[in-house]
């Protein structure tokens, strides 16, 4: 079980770095956590600085992004905007991953009316707009980046959900898990140990894909004027101060804007690239 496991790992692995878009996926998603980390080191400016005698300065030598309304730098803020929204990507899609995970093996498991019933809460779920539900409830809640990550995830586990669901189904008729029936093993331990791991191809592809749909959530969230709150950077919040000065200082929509393209760009073919690798039917 162990050999074919690493055997299938290495396929998946030579199947991902020979698809190029997937790799330099890869490539820019490793750049800009590699960036978002080493922020501090990197720029000699604090993102919160303002500086009266350098405002709206265009792109040069000293200030390569420009400076902003109150003479921050913008490559600055443009770093440091990104370990927010990674991090909002994160764990909002780590709380979706694990609450759509839990409900599609029980659903798919055990089916019957659990299934029913869970895949009616789904079905409720969805006839809501994501989007807007989210507004709802940030409105009524005091502005937090906390607050974001938690209500994106919980809004956000459903296609999780239905894809587990789906991949369960198919390998509770399985001889594996017939024979772990057969020998006494619990319910739990057959769900944790045979049906889960066989279970995250899609997660995975899911979650990386979710990262990108979070990212982009939250960037409006905080061009609204809702999500993460001045003067913490954000790349939403960015793009908001920007649209002001649109007109004479477009470095300020620009790099905001390029950076939020370029990560979601980037996740979205990386997640396409692993759902290429683990499909079978596209490498008999």
């Amino acid at each position: 079980m162990g050999l074919q496991q690493g055997t299938m790992s290495g396929m998946v692995w030579r199947r991902l770095a020979a698809n190029r878009f997937a790799l330099t996926g890869c490539v820019v998603v490793c750049l800009l956590f590699l960036l978002s980390l080493l922020a501090p080191f990197l720029t000699p400016y604090h993102p919160d600085a303002i500086d009266a005698y350098h405002v709206l300065l265009p792109p040069s030598a000293a200030h390569w992004f420009g400076t902003d309304e109150l003479g921050r730098d913008v490559l600055t803020r443009v770093l440091f905007g990104a370990r927010i929204s990674l991090k909002v990507g994160f764990v909002a899609v780590g709380i979706a991953v694990c609450i759509g995970t839990a409900i599609g093996l029980v659903a798919g498991y055990y089916g019957g009316w659990i299934d029913a019933v869970l895949m009616r809460l789904v079905d409720i779920m969805l006839c809501f707009p994501t989007f807007f539900l989210i507004l709802a409830v940030i409105a009524m809640l005091e502005p937090s980046i906390w607050y974001i990550m938690v209500v994106i995830g919980l809004t956000g586990w459903m296609g999780v959900a239905r894809l587990v669901r789906a991949e369960v189904l198919s390998l509770r008729e399985r001889e594996f898990v017939m024979a772990a029936r057969a020998l006494g093993a619990s319910d739990l331990r057959i769900i944790v140990r045979h049906v889960l791991p066989n279970a995250l191809s899609p997660v995975l592809v899911s979650a990386t894909l979710g990262v990108a749909g979070a990212i982009l959530t939250e960037s409006a969230l905080s061009f609204l004027g809702i999500g993460v709150q001045p003067p913490i950077p954000s790349w939403g919040n960015i793009l908001t101060s920007g649209k002001d000065y649109i007109e004479f200082a477009w470095w300020l929509s620009l790099f905001p804007g390029l950076s939020i393209l370029i990560t979601v760009l980037s996740y979205n073919l990386v997640g396409e690239g692993i759902r290429d690798a683990l499909d079978p039917r596209l490498h008999r």
